[in-house]
C-alpha cells in the first residue's frame, strides 16, 4: 500500500520525501522532515498509526495527516480524527478519492 500511494502521489506531481515501515519510524521521520502532508495506515507494526498521530500532533499541531483504514474500523476512524488526523480514507479506495483529499489539504483544489 505504501508503494502504491507513493507512486500515485508522484504521478500527480507531489514529492514523496519519506516512507516509514512502522508508526515509530513515522514519528521520527515526521520530526526530521516535517512534510506538508502524511498518509498513514491505522494498522502498523511497532506503533499504531493512531499512537503515531497522538505523538505527532502535540508537537506539530498543524500536521496534515490522512489516515488509511480498512472497512469496518469506524471506531478507529473517530479516534484518529479526535487525535488530530485531518481526514481518512477507507480501503479499498479509488485513486480519485485520495487525490481529492490530498489536493484539498494542500490547498490545490484541482
Amino acid at each position: 500500500m505504501r508503494v502504491a500511494i507513493s507512486n500515485m502521489l508522484t504521478d500527480w506531481g507531489y514529492e514523496v520525501v519519506g516512507k516509514a515501515a512502522n508508526g515509530k519510524e513515522a514519528v521520527a521521520m515526521y520530526r526530521e522532515l516535517q512534510p506538508d502532508l502524511v498518509t498513514m495506515d491505522v494498522t502498523m507494526p511497532v506503533m499504531t498509526g493512531i499512537a503515531a498521530v497522538k505523538e505527532i500532533i502535540p508537537e506539530f499541531p498543524n500536521a496534515k495527516i490522512i489516515m488509511i483504514t480498512a472497512l469496518g474500523q469506524q471506531k478507529l476512524i473517530v479516534e484518529a480524527i479526535e487525535s488530530g488526523a485531518k481526514d481518512f480514507i477507507t480501503k479499498p479506495f479509488e485513486p480519485e478519492r485520495l487525490k481529492a483529499v490530498v489536493d484539498h489539504l494542500l490547498g490545490q483544489n484541482c
